[in-house]
């Protein structure tokens, strides 16, 4: 997580921070019925967002949305 203290005077590259929910219906439903079949519980999808509202990616699990973030240098934040 980051602590917005650190920030500089700059302007932050709000791109790069990333914050994670669940899937809402609507998304699911728009979802190709190919791209569940490997899914083992719908109820796991997290969707990763940027500091820009921009959709990113839905991943099976919270850890691996973390690891996949962490991979693309992406700073995960709190939105609470």
């Amino acid at each position: 997580m980051t602590d917005m203290t650190k920030l500089t005077a700059e302007t932050p590259d709000f791109s790069r921070f990333v914050y994670f929910r669940e899937i809402n219906e609507r998304e699911l439903a728009e979802l190709p019925p190919e791209a569940l079949r490997s899914i083992d519980d719908v109820e796991d999808l997290v969707v990763v967002t940027n500091g820009e509202g921009q959709k990113l990616a839905i991943i099976e699990g919270r850890e691996a949305a973390e690891a996949a973030a962490e991979a693309y240098k992406l700073e995960a934040v709190s939105v609470h």
